[in-house]
């Protein structure tokens, strides 16, 4: 999609930084729109469905955690959360609840356009996956030909980063997929000093398809490296050879 096509909202309580970011966006290409507190912003996100949302944190009357909380009830638009503080706790809050991307204050306008690209590219770039269905084992099945993913006999429902991420692991049974690997592969090659992107989102799959979160049997850490998924390809050769016994 051509960058004049894609709408983006900028919300902030500074205007002359709300000025600032939309000039610039303007000048790239794309369609921007402005709002000065996070009302404003729920009401035309509901009103202009826009491609994107650059999001701050610190607002007066409804801060843009409780902002995000709120658009996250009707909307999976993708946002990017600004900030004046950078540290990792804030960053999981906001990860944790729905932010595609975190950018701190102060930043360049070059680096919130590169997130911008990179968050816009991931989330409408399809998962490029084999048309196939990988049975784990009796409790864990993925069905790449039709998106889906079985646990415990019922279907889970991922996000598209979830799924991209559980697919480059279920891809490579028993390998050692490194931080740097999977930030490049599932988030673009912008992120790979991000490691606790993968961390979070580790703990959010092991939450939707390990029968017991705190003692994983399928996505299994690599201290201070990575991680391995199990390699079933081991078990199922296992269990032809005792079909054909």
């Amino acid at each position: 999609m051509p960058d004049a096509q894609r709408t983006i909202l900028i919300v902030d309580d500074e205007p002359n930084l709300r000025h600032a970011v939309k000039l610039y966006l303007d000048e790239e290409g794309y369609t921007t729109f402005t709002a000065s507190d996070g009302v404003d912003a729920l009401e035309k996100i509901r009103d202009k469905l826009p491609d994107l949302v650059v999001l701050d944190v610190m607002m007066p009357q409804m801060d843009g955690f409780e902002t995000l909380k709120r658009l996250r009830q009707f909307s999976n638009v993708p946002v990017i959360m600004l900030t004046v503080r950078g540290e990792e706790a804030d960053k999981v809050k906001g990860l944790q609840l729905g932010a595609d991307d975190y950018v701190p204050k102060p930043f360049s306008q070059r680096e919130l356009l590169a997130r911008i690209q990179a968050v816009l590219r991931r989330a409408e770039m399809p998962p490029h996956v084999p048309r196939t269905e990988i049975v784990i084992d009796d409790l864990l099945r993925v069905d790449f030909s039709r998106g889906e993913v079985w646990a415990q006999g019922r279907r889970v429902q991922l996000s598209p980063t979830e799924y991209r991420l559980l697919y480059h692991l279920v891809s490579n049974p028993g390998r050692l997929m490194t931080y740097e690997t999977l930030l490049a592969r599932v988030w673009g090659w912008e992120y790979t000093e991000e490691q606790h992107y993968v961390r979070l989102y580790i703990s959010y799959l092991r939450q939707k398809i390990e029968p017991d979160p705190a003692h994983p049997r399928y996505i299994l850490t690599e201290k201070g490296l990575g991680y391995k998924f199990v390699d079933y390809r081991t078990n199922q050769k296992a269990a032809a050879a005792r079909n054909t016994a």
